[in-house]
C-alpha cells in the first residue's frame, strides 16, 4: 500500500496503558522493551520499511485518523532504533519532549492485540 511510513502490528499491552490513554497518550515500543517500560507500553512488531514522519502526516488507527501536528527532533531517530514512539494527542505545534510525535486533539480508542497501526504519508492519498 503506497503512503505507509510506517506500520505496526500491536502484539501485547501494558496493564498501564488505559490510564495512558485517559490522558491521550500511546507509548509504543517495539518487542522486546524492558519490562520497566513494557508496563506502559504498547508492544509491537515493527515493518521493514520507515519514513521520517512529519507534521501534516497521518496515524491511522482503527479507523480514525489524527493529523501530525508537531515531530521532536529525536522522535524519528527513536522510531527508526527503538520502534519507540510517544504519541501525545493535545494538537501542539511544538513537542513538549525531544522523543514526542504530537497530532490533533482527539480521543483515542481502545488499543487490541493484532491491530495494526499505520503512520500515513500526508502528501499522498490512502485507500
Amino acid at each position: 500500500m503506497s503512503g505507509i511510513k510506517y506500520e505496526m502490528r500491536v502484539v501485547e499491552i501494558g496493564p498501564l496503558v488505559s490510564e495512558f490513554i485517559e490522558n491521550k497518550i500511546l507509548v509504543f515500543f517495539k518487542v522486546g522493551a524492558p519490562p520497566e517500560l513494557a508496563e506502559f507500553s504498547i508492544l509491537h512488531e515493527p515493518s521493514n520499511f520507515f519514513s521520517e514522519v512529519r507534521p501534516g502526516d497521518q496515524i491511522a488507527i482503527k479507523d480514525q485518523f489524527y493529523r501530525v501536528t508537531a515531530v521532536g527532533e529525536v522522535a524519528n531517530q527513536n522510531i527508526r532504533e527503538l520502534g519507540h514512539l510517544v504519541l501525545k494527542c493535545n494538537g501542539r505545534s511544538q513537542t513538549e519532549l525531544p522523543g514526542d510525535v504530537c497530532v490533533e486533539d482527539k480521543a483515542l480508542p481502545s488499543i487490541q492485540t493484532g491491530m495494526v497501526i499505520r503512520i500515513l504519508d500526508g502528501r499522498q492519498t490512502v485507500v
